[in-house]
């Protein structure tokens, strides 16, 4: 693997990913990532500068105004999460190979999270309406 780059792919190869080397995971708790995992998004925020191969492979969901949520049509992986105004992608964390330099550092909708499970690690967490004050689309 290049170094200067962290890549990944889905379960059966059809999409590949890579990006900047990012060492940051987050968890988001809201309703739509639950419902859509099956448990809180452990995510990394790749920004802008992501390279995607076999794009004819990814159906996209709007899942909001500002967001829309893909995958993988042939093996079903989560992908990302892409915030529409800026072109952003959140991107599974399970996705990447190089889990191991991952550091586990916010969760976001934390007054969302059900009390059936906690994280140990110590995080900065948010709140849904600080979320919504730091990204909302203006």
């Amino acid at each position: 693997m290049n170094k200067k780059t962290m890549q990944g792919q889905c379960l059966c190869g059809a999409v590949t990913m890579s990006t900047a080397p990012q060492h940051k995971v987050a968890a988001c708790h809201c309703g739509m990532c639950r419902k859509w995992g099956g448990g809180p998004y452990l995510a990394v925020h790749c920004g802008t500068d992501i390279q995607i191969t076999g794009e004819e492979h990814i159906a996209q969901y709007d899942s909001s105004d500002w967001a829309a949520r893909a995958f993988c049509k042939c093996c079903g992986t989560h992908l990302f999460y892409r915030f529409k105004p800026t072109n952003e992608y959140i991107v599974s964390a399970g996705f990447f190979d190089a889990q191991a330099s991952f550091m586990f550092t916010e969760q976001i909708f934390i007054d969302h999270k059900p009390a059936y499970y906690d994280f140990a690690n110590p995080t900065q967490n948010l709140t849904e309406q600080q979320v919504i004050a730091q990204y909302k689309p203006e």
